[in-house]
Parts: structure tokens; C-alpha cells; sequence
């Protein structure tokens, strides 16, 4: 499984989950089978308000799971669409999360968790 991390900042496995899909600087892309880590810059950090692409924040990065901090509808449904899962972080860092994903503990976001009306940064 190919679990993707909005991050701040690569620090491996310490890395600090970051608030927010769409204005995360970085992604940290961890594969579960290969125990291998990846980062990705975000390709996509500065768009208009709504028009968050995803795919290409991913620099078509093909993974299985988003887990993030909070993220906007547009970009959950975009991904959902691609069959990506998005969870909902509640541990502080990747290694945290991950072993709360691998144990069937952390929320699927769904429209109703996501952000709105937010400048820069999420008010979830």
C-alpha cells in the first residue's frame, strides 16, 4: 500500500502531518510492501481557492491513501474520483498515523469533514 503524508517538511517518519491538502509544501509517500519513503514537492501549492489538483500536487504519484490534516471538498472528491481513500490525521507524525491506518483507526474523510471558507490556512 502507497500512503501519502501532506507534510511541511520531510523529516522521514518524524515528519509533522501537515493542516491542510492543498498548501502542504511537501508530500511523503510511504510504501507499506516496499518499506520504502519518497518525497514529493507539491506541484500544485499555489492555486486559486477551489481548483486544487491533486494529481498533480502528486506529481502523479500513484498511492492508495492521502492522510492529512484537513482538506477541501474539491480536492477529496478529485481524489476519491482517482480511488484514493483520504483519512483524517490524528497522531502528530507519519509513523503515528501510520500504524493508527494500519489498524483500522483513523477516519475516511467524507464531505462533511471537510474545510470551508478558509484563507491560507484550514479552520477545521
Amino acid at each position: 500500500m502507497k500512503v501519502c503524508f501532506a507534510v511541511q517538511r520531510d523529516d522521514g517518519m518524524d515528519s509533522a502531518v501537515y493542516g491542510h491538502f492543498g498548501s502542504a509544501p511537501a508530500f511523503v509517500v510511504v510504501d507499506t510492501e516496499r518499506q520504502s519513503i519518497d518525497t514529493v514537492n507539491n506541484k500544485d501549492m499555489i492555486h486559486i481557492h477551489g481548483a486544487c489538483n491533486p494529481i498533480m500536487a502528486l506529481d502523479g504519484q500513484n498511492v492508495d491513501a492521502v492522510v492529512v490534516g484537513g482538506i477541501g471538498g474539491g480536492a477529496l472528491r478529485k481524489l476519491n474520483a482517482a480511488g484514493i481513500k483520504v483519512y483524517g490525521s490524528i497522531a502528530g507524525t507519519i509513523k503515528g498515523n501510520l500504524d493508527l491506518l494500519m489498524t483500522n483507526r483513523l477516519l475516511e474523510l467524507s464531505m462533511k469533514n471537510t474545510c470551508a471558507g478558509h484563507q491560507g490556512e484550514c479552520g477545521h
